[in-house]
């Protein structure tokens, strides 16, 4: 298949309305659909990165440009169906940026629609191989056996914790720093008993639940994927639910949050902010795309780890990965081409900055360089880029879809005590067998 038509796409992309996007009137956007290749700079580059990540983006763009003396017209978009659905249609007519984003939970979708060029000779020509990338990172870049983005980082759900109460706690191994090694579900839940007790507030531990089904849903799967395979195969199309396992990591989390109140059932993302920040509890759970924000709080010393293994015998690190694209284009010339791959290799060259917004690099030469191995906290959790689990492959799965939010949805009730693990399996399969039984927009 070659292209998607406007139907799929809406399908696709969650509700986005052509109307909407063809509003843009003067965007890169719209130029992409008045005819001809966008042709403004030398790149074209469309991305999803606000906040302190637009900011090292843009830096990151900016040294790119001096010393190539290569324009980019960089375009930050809404991030989530919206941008996906741009991406998608503008690719389909033809006239797409570049260079753009992607999750590597949302490739699978782009990839069998056909509307983005493989890694091919080019990149290798420039030094971008396999051999230079984290190989979870690289595996899921890589769509029935054809490699279709560059990854630039991992950012996987991590364990945070404040430094001084865990050595209160006894928690720090004699660098005084690191965590001890735990392993299982009862050191984990200790150490969380530890943190409170150390704290002497009301919790050892907080996460965000209340209004954010995408984190109960990565924490949920970083425990029920250490014990069970995923959720589904065959391309999203076969429920393959693990019911005790599924039941065993219900349980385990409303241990946490039932009688021995080790960490809230209900908390706003205020709510978690707060309690961290002023150090009424011991640990976060989080990604690490929050580093930045915890590292502007006055006073607060905290460091950040993998999570240990939970249930299973070896440690599972919830993640996803930005990466690098190219879309397919009929119209763009072989000029344009060769300065896309450029910037690309651009901007791994410049992955050590990227990291300071706590993503690990997926460029092997940064990430085992020194000046990444100086950079803390962030090269104290690599090991969790090598043991990233994502998204199962689905249409529907992936970085801001429904499918995040209905499971997560599902997990928080659970998480609150509304609903039973057995419940919550069920809840599970249910949302599941609609996912899985919904046309998809690609076949």
């Amino acid at each position: 298949m070659t292209g998607l038509s406007r139907r799929q796409f809406l399908a696709a992309g969650g509700g986005l309305t052509l109307a909407g996007v063809l509003s843009a009137c003067g965007s890169p956007v719209a130029t992409s659909f008045s005819g001809g290749q966008p042709s403004t700079a030398d790149v074209i580059f469309w991305h999803l990165f606000g906040g302190g990540d637009g900011a090292n983006m843009a830096t990151m763009v900016q040294k790119y440009q001096k010393p190539s003396q290569r324009s980019v017209e960089a375009t930050l978009l809404s991030w989530g169906n919206p941008y996906y659905t741009k991406l998608a249609l503008a690719a389909s007519s033809g006239r797409p940026p570049d260079v753009g984003v992607a999750h590597l939970s949302r490739l699978p979708l782009l990839a069998q629609a056909g509307l983005l060029e493989p890694i091919g000779d080019q990149f290798r020509t420039s030094g971008i191989t396999e051999d230079k990338f984290t190989p979870a990172a690289w595996k899921k870049a890589t769509v029935d056996g054809i490699t279709y983005a560059v990854p630039l980082d991992t950012h996987p759900f991590v364990l945070y914790y404040n430094t001084a109460l865990a050595k209160k706690a006894g928690l720090l191994d004699d660098t005084g720093d690191r965590l001890k090694p735990m392993s299982g579900a009862d050191d984990f839940r200790n150490a969380l008993k530890a943190m409170k007790d150390a704290s002497g507030g009301q919790f050892g531990a907080v996460a965000t639940i209340t209004a954010s089904p995408s984190t109960c849903w990565r924490f949920f799967s970083m425990v029920y994927l250490g014990a069970a395979e995923p959720l589904v195969t065959d391309q999203g199309t076969k429920v393959t639910i693990d019911q005790s396992a599924m039941e065993e990591a219900f349980a385990f989390l409303q241990s946490l949050t039932g009688s021995q109140k080790l960490m809230p059932s209900t908390a706003t993302a205020t709510t978690t902010s707060s309690l961290f920040s002023q150090g009424k509890v011991g640990f976060l759970f989080e990604g690490v795309w929050q580093l930045p924000t915890y590292r502007k709080v006055k006073g607060l010393q905290f460091n950040i780890e993998p999570f240990p293994a939970l249930l299973g015998s070896k440690p599972v690190a919830y993640a996803d990965s930005h990466s690098l694209v190219i879309p397919k284009s009929s119209g763009r010339s072989a000029v344009r081409t060769t300065d896309a791959v450029n910037f690309i290799k651009g901007l791994l060259d410049q992955s050590t900055l990227w990291a300071e917004g706590g993503h690990v690099p997926a460029w092997l030469p940064a990430q085992k360089g020194a000046e990444f191995g100086a950079l803390k906290p962030q090269s104290n959790y690599t090991q969790a880029a090598f043991d990233a689990v994502y998204d199962p492959v689905g249409w529907y799965t992936g970085a801001g879809s429904d499918f995040q939010t209905a499971m997560g949805s599902v997990v928080a009730s659970v998480l609150t005590g509304a609903t039973s693990p057995k419940q919550g399996v069920d809840a599970i399969r249910s949302s599941l067998q609609t996912f899985s039984t919904a046309r998809p927009p690609v076949t």
